[in-house]
């Protein structure tokens, strides 16, 4: 006998139910984003303008407020594929361990004679000894200013390679440093580039890195690729401030003339008073680096050029024991504790970090200006009108998919045809309130994966339509017709999907940009047509044919 249990049908139900009320706001896109919009503005100002108040009240809070973003091709927007000079941060490591070099070699100055720096590679620093017998003595010395790579691909290796040859001594990035080090510069690229196109509230900005050196940086919304050029130009303010006194929760304390409060970045509600005047500033840091303490313990390691050296070994000399602050963009944050002085521009923040913590807090604390230079390869500019034909387009491709699909079903199998294009609706609709719950891009490429989906999410209903017609010929009755052109159809509906499912996996894992979008659409559209065709469908069948008991059936 066909039985669904009522749970299961509460179930299927309460989905399609969310489904629907998730995907409600993209009918009335335009009043939600505003109200979005001045949400997003109240939360990081405190304050809105007339306008936006206006905008926040056009759409209750109370309401899901989820939309589907619209990708760089629909909305407008643009398009930068930029290149990162990494060979410039090799040749600022070797500038920045020069006078630490210099340092340490001229403690034996007695033995290894006069200490110059010589031309060479940007990856190299090369240091010329006045006594060529004692290069062994000079390479000994100078290996103590290595230190092991911090990273998988690093491990039981050095930063540096020592070699000396004649009366040079030579400094040489390991590869494992390189890669270690190229790593870092595209992490912090990435995280600058994506600090300053979030500042500007831009709505999904794509960022991602592309091979070695190149980042892709696409966002909708945006006037031009030059204004997107200017916007990632700017600098992130670091600055390292004195801190009087510990944490305070009163956002309205009043700290005193020539002090300031700022907002902790990482605790909420939690102020620092302090110094309105930096001790250093994030032009003078040149390295920051996640490491370990004495006891192994994750730890953030940082290095100042020697004008930061000089200032911040003398302000932690005469302030031991005292909390120190890290600034960036008016934020706080990490306020450690200095626990010695701190000498020669290189030191260690210790705390309570997990490895993620330390490689984050390294990655703000190199935040402060863009690691190395960039060229830009390749920029668009999409403007909005492009956008609108291309949203215009993809809702005919859509309308004209779905008028086929409904009337051939239709045409093919009546009344069940009408509920396959019941559940085709429910389906669209699944797949607009699961992307609008995520917050899912969608793009050109996207639509065209909904519109594939329309034309594939009634196989497994055609699957179980025409088993249902063989079982009827076999002089099946109407029920036991149904129940067993579900259970049998069953196989080869999951077969079908499986494949097409890890196609679109596959898409996504190796694809990029376009590709991904399509991907996305496909693979959500295969599981809620899946969901429509198994449940959705065979409930409008059964509630059917329990009110009905049609004595013979027509498919």
């Amino acid at each position: 006998m066909l039985q669904i249990s009522l749970w299961k049908r509460l179930v299927i139900l309460l989905l399609c139910l969310a489904a629907l009320v998730s995907a409600a706001p993209n009918l009335f896109y335009n009043r939600v984003e505003g109200h979005n919009d001045a949400v997003m503005a109240f939360e990081k100002t405190g304050a809105l303008t007339e306008e936006q108040v206006a905008a926040r009240a056009a759409w209750p809070d109370w309401l899901p407020s989820g939309l589907v973003n619209l990708g760089l091709d629909l909305r407008g927007g643009a398009h930068l594929l930029a290149e990162v000079h990494l060979d410039e941060v090799y040749k600022g490591r070797m500038d920045a361990l020069w006078p630490e070099a210099r340092r340490t070699l001229a403690a034996e100055r007695a033995t290894i004679g006069s200490i110059r720096r010589v031309p060479s590679p940007q990856d190299e620093l090369r240091i010329q000894i006045g006594n060529p017998d004692q290069i062994a003595k000079a390479v000994e010395v100078a290996r103590t200013l290595t230190s092991p790579v911090m990273g998988l691909t690093g491990v039981g290796q050095s930063d540096y390679e020592v070699t000396g040859e004649g009366d040079t001594l030579t400094f040489r990035l390991s590869e494992a440093e390189k890669t270690a080090t190229d790593d870092r510069t595209m992490a912090q690229s990435l995280e600058i580039v994506r600090r300053r196109v979030d500042a500007a509230g831009t709505r999904e900005p794509t960022i991602m890195r592309q091979g070695t050196d190149r980042i892709l940086i696409e966002v909708p919304g945006i006037g031009s690729a030059q204004e997107l050029k200017d916007l990632i130009g700017t600098t992130a303010k670091l600055t390292f401030h004195q801190v009087y006194g510990p944490p305070i929760s009163n956002p309205d304390a009043n700290p005193g003339a020539s002090r300031m409060l700022l907002p902790s970045a990482e605790r909420e509600g939690i102020y620092y008073i302090m110094d309105d005047v930096p001790v250093v500033t994030g032009d003078d840091l040149t390295d920051a680096r996640p490491d370990t303490d004495q006891n192994g313990y994750p730890a953030v390691a940082f290095r100042f050029n020697p004008t930061g050296a000089r200032a911040f070994g003398d302000y932690t000399a005469s302030h031991i024991g005292e909390p120190f602050a890290i600034v960036l963009d008016g934020k706080v944050i990490s306020a450690p504790t200095i626990q010695a002085h701190i000498a020669g521009g290189s030191g260690i923040i210790t705390g309570n970090f997990s490895v993620e913590e330390a490689t984050n807090l390294a990655l703000l604390l190199r935040a402060g200006a863009l690691p190395a230079g960039m060229t830009f390869l390749e920029e668009r500019t999409v403007g909005p009108e492009l956008g609108a034909d291309s949203i215009e387009a993809g809702k005919k491709a859509a309308m004209v998919g779905f008028g086929l699909v409904v009337i051939w079903m239709i045409a093919s199998y009546g009344l069940f045809g009408v509920f396959a294009a019941i559940a085709l609706t429910m389906n669209v609709i699944m797949v607009f309130g699961f992307m609008s719950a995520v917050g899912a891009t969608l793009t050109m490429p996207g639509i065209a994966g909904i519109v594939l989906t329309m034309g594939t999410a009634v196989d497994a209903n055609v699957l179980v339509y025409e088993r249902i017609r063989e079982e009827l010929r076999s002089a099946k009755s109407a029920a036991r017709a149904i129940e067993l052109g579900y259970e049998k159809a069953m196989s080869a509906i999951i077969d079908a999907n499986v494949t097409t499912f890890l196609t679109g996996v596959i898409l996504f894992v190796l694809g990029a940009g376009p590709v991904r979008g399509f991907a996305v659409t496909l693979i959500v559209g295969i599981a809620t047509s899946v969901f429509t065709a198994i449940f959705v469908t065979r409930l409008m069948v059964v509630t059917w044919y329990a009110r009905k008991r049609p004595k013979t059936l027509t498919v």
